[in-house]
């Protein structure tokens, strides 16, 4: 392997996110089939890269301690300093003169010696004085902000809405390493034996709470796991197990999930229902619904149907009251996956949470004519706004007098669940601090 070709391989992806728009996560699983990195190296890229960006707003209140404000830097430099910054502040594998040294030396093969001399310059200085302290900060919010590198508008909107502690304890928890869970498909394999088997292959794992086919993967990538291999485990957060879990789909009923990409509720549907009735799948993008069907057969689950469409024009594909059940799993700001998906709090604004509330809203109304009278409509989004979740039940409930919350759903959850912070009349919102899991919300409607 090149020198520095993890580092270097790092800031490419870095400079691609942060200045490109690009996913992270998606980058990064491209990278390491790419350059064939061995695990450990895996995890250290995966570390450096998601770190950096996580810390990115730290990052530059540090930097700014630093650097002339009248500077103009180009942004892979300003990455490259990101990125050794926070391995100098928050790891301790490596010296912070080997980060030095190797900074300068990707700055040389970059660009010229003289930003190579100013990196050294920098790193040097930080060395030496020690990094900014946040005590200097009084504003509250601003304080939090920074420290846990969350945009000052959405930690003051969380305020708002939660209070200090609730903000807090999210924010501070998104900066965490998100636990992988799995589930067992169980037509092929009992938890049980799946636990045992993965015991013998050297992982530590542990049964989830949320969904009698999780497990916790507590140590190990159990992307290697052969169960992997032969369809036997699906990659899916606890919270995002609860969807199918509360629909109470059962065997030959007509199921409806309206927004259904990348599939994980969707085969999650079809196992609780033995593969036995009618799953249609929808989603806006036909890339999206073909890795639904894709991932049906890697399953073995055959009743589902997952095709392109826009599900607020499915009435004039069926006739009312039509489904059993739906599963309306809207598109949201996605801001409860933040420890997965850090970028994303740097991308979206309160506009785009207006935008995507009313498409949520025009989602509901759409779908709901098309639930049989005693059916279940499951309303989730992986997120913690207000204006996504609660309101969005209200208004609707608001124009629709034969729908109301289904109370036995809260009956129906996990005993440790109904003790849970986010338990309201309108649904339940799990934050991502109180049991190591994305943020997630769900409410269960029923039709008189």
């Amino acid at each position: 392997m090149a020198k520095y070709q993890l580092r270097k391989t790092a800031l490419d992806i870095l400079v691609r996110v942060g200045e490109n728009g690009g996913f992270s996560h998606l980058l990064i699983d491209q990278a390491i089939r790419k350059q064939g990195f061995d695990q450990r190296d895996e995890a250290l890229l995966t570390e450096i890269v998601y770190g950096t960006i996580q810390r990115k707003l730290t990052l530059n209140y540090f930097l700014d301690h630093f650097l002339n404000s009248r500077k103009k830097i180009d942004g892979w430099v300003r990455w490259l300093l990101y990125m050794s910054m926070y391995q100098m502040k928050y790891l301790n594998k490596v010296p912070d003169h080997a980060i030095i040294h190797e900074s300068v030396e990707i700055a040389k093969q970059n660009g010229h010696k003289g930003i190579s001399s100013f990196i050294n310059g920098i790193l040097r200085n930080v060395q030496r004085n020690g990094f900014p302290d946040f005590a200097e900060i009084e504003d509250q919010a601003k304080k939090l902000s920074i420290e846990t590198s969350h945009p000052l508008w959405l930690v003051e909107r969380w305020l708002d809405m939660y209070g200090v502690e609730t903000t807090e304890k999210m924010c501070r928890s998104n900066l965490k390493h998100k636990p992988i869970s799995v589930r067992v498909q169980p037509m092929k394999l009992t938890r049980e034996k799946a636990l045992q088997q993965l015991e013998e292959e050297g992982y530590q794992v542990e049964a989830s709470i949320f969904s009698p086919q999780g497990i916790n993967v507590v140590s190990g990538n159990v992307l290697k796991s052969s169960l992997f291999h032969t369809g036997k485990l699906t990659i899916q957060d606890q919270t995002s197990m609860l969807a199918a879990e509360i629909l109470s789909a059962g065997p030959e009923m007509i199921v409806l999930d309206a927004c259904s990409a990348p599939g994980g509720k969707t085969t999650h549907i079809a196992e609780k229902m033995n593969n036995r009735g009618e799953v249609h799948a929808y989603d806006l993008h036909s890339k999206k619904a073909k890795l639904v069907s894709k991932r049906a057969v890697e399953l073995d689950l055959t009743i589902i149907e997952a095709k392109q469409a826009d599900s607020r024009k499915l009435a004039e594909l069926y006739e009312p009251e039509h489904f059993d059940r739906i599963l309306l799993d809207a598109p949201c700001s996605g801001l409860g996956v933040l420890r997965g998906k850090p970028d994303i709090k740097y991308h979206k604004n309160v506009k785009d949470i207006e935008t995507l509330s009313v498409i949520q809203r025009e989602l509901l109304e759409k779908v709901a004519s098309l639930l049989k009278k005693g059916g279940k409509l499951v309303y989730s989004t992986c997120t913690v706004d207000k204006a996504e979740n609660e309101a969005v039940v209200k208004a609707f409930l608001a124009e629709h007098e034969d729908f109301q919350v289904d109370r036995q759903f809260v009956e129906e959850l996990p005993e440790v669940l109904k003790k849970g912070d986010g338990l309201s009349d309108w649904g339940l919102q799990i934050f991502p601090y109180e049991f190591d899991t994305d943020g997630f919300f769900l409410t269960r409607l029923t039709k008189n």
